[in-house]
């Protein structure tokens, strides 16, 4: 028996398309029989195997494909001929779109944007306004969020676990074609990064081990991110 079914219902979206809403079949993974799920075009966007799922107002066309156990939900939009699958999640208002890939245990939320030849796959995040496109890969604990504008790979840099917290810091371009840094509650340019760091980490008399981890972090990320190429959407 399939997993899910077409209730009858259309919509036609912003592109024209014509939209047909779901509805669970059978239960299975978090849903429900009976559960209404979002919006696709054809059969061929949504995988009848293992627990795939689109939800809420979230639509998957064109040739999109969701499979595996990956999400899509809120209002997001995935189509073009992009793929989400493993146990990634696609949510809120992000769109993915082109040849764009979302795998493993990735997040893709807020009003982030996927597209061109990207891939963001392991445990990676993007969020907020972000846009990663192009030939961007961003991949294991990198957190991409802000204003991000990544289409290389050499728009990012991840290092860690470093610091007290042995966490992961995240150094990538942003639409000022500058330097941003994710780090813990941390959200900002690399230099009020730089800043922070030796307000909180310094000691007296000189400073601590962390502190100086960080700021040759930065330094590499400085020497590292290419602020100048640009790929094509």
């Amino acid at each position: 028996m399939k997993k899910y079914e077409f209730t009858g219902e259309t919509k036609t979206n912003i592109f024209g398309k014509t939209l047909r809403r779901i509805k669970a079949s059978i239960s299975f993974g978090i849903v429900e029989v009976g559960k209404l799920g979002g919006w696709i075009e054809k059969e061929e966007n949504l995988s009848d195997e293992n627990d795939a799922w689109v939800s809420g107002n979230a639509e998957v066309y064109g040739n999109a494909w969701v499979s595996g156990n990956a999400r899509v939900s809120g209002n997001a939009r995935v189509y073009g001929d992009a793929e989400v699958y493993g146990n990634a999640w696609v949510s809120g208002n992000a769109w993915v779109s082109g040849n764009a890939r979302v795998s493993g245990n990735a997040r893709v939320s807020g009003d982030a944007w996927v597209s061109g030849d990207a891939r963001v796959y392991g445990d990676a995040e993007v969020y907020g306004n972000a846009e990663v496109y192009g030939n961007a890969w961003v991949s294991g604990n990198a957190r991409v969020s802000g204003n991000a504008r990544v289409s290389e790979i050499t728009h990012l840099v991840v290092i860690g676990p470093i610091g007290s917290r042995n966490d992961f810091t995240t150094f990538y371009r942003d639409k000022d074609k500058e330097i941003s840094v994710s780090c813990g509650c941390f959200l900002g340019k690399i230099d009020k990064f730089i800043q922070k760091v030796s307000k909180t980490r310094g000691l007296a008399n000189g400073e601590t081990k962390h502190a100086i981890v960080y700021k040759l972090a930065a330094e590499l990320a400085k020497t590292q991110i290419d602020l100048s190429t640009e790929s094509e959407d």
